[in-house]
């Protein structure tokens, strides 16, 4: 199974987004902030992170630059999750080393087809 690691600080999004990924067939582990992300990838592992940005303690920008920085974990695909779709903001993101960016609220549809595309795994969620 796929584990996801999605970086989120608002629990209705949590909930929303974990139960619809989870029906699709993925397994969902959640941190509240960049910094508890970084702990959380290594010990739960996942094969991709969704990354909100806007974060408490440690941003979605600053928590990505330093995944990617880690040869550990710079293979593992980032996307980057805004709810603001500002000019600029997808560059940043990507700059930031985020694999893909999705605008909040989230295309679920959109968001799986991005999932899989960086899995090498079309159709399969």
């Amino acid at each position: 199974m796929t584990r996801i690691l999605y970086v989120e600080d608002n629990d209705d999004n949590v909930f929303m987004l974990s139960r619809r990924l989870k029906r699709r067939g993925f397994e969902v582990v959640h941190a509240e902030n960049g910094k508890v992300a970084l702990d959380r990838v290594a010990s739960d592992r996942p094969s991709l992170i969704l990354m909100d940005l806007s974060l408490p303690v440690m941003d979605g920008w600053e928590a990505t630059r330093r995944l990617k920085a880690d040869p550990a974990t710079a293979a593992i695909p980032v996307i980057a999750l805004s709810a603001h779709a500002m000019s600029g903001d997808r560059e940043e993101a990507l700059a930031a080393g985020c694999d893909e960016y999705e605008t909040k609220p989230v295309d679920l549809a959109r968001l799986v087809v991005k999932i899989e595309a960086l899995l090498g795994t079309e159709g399969t969620g």
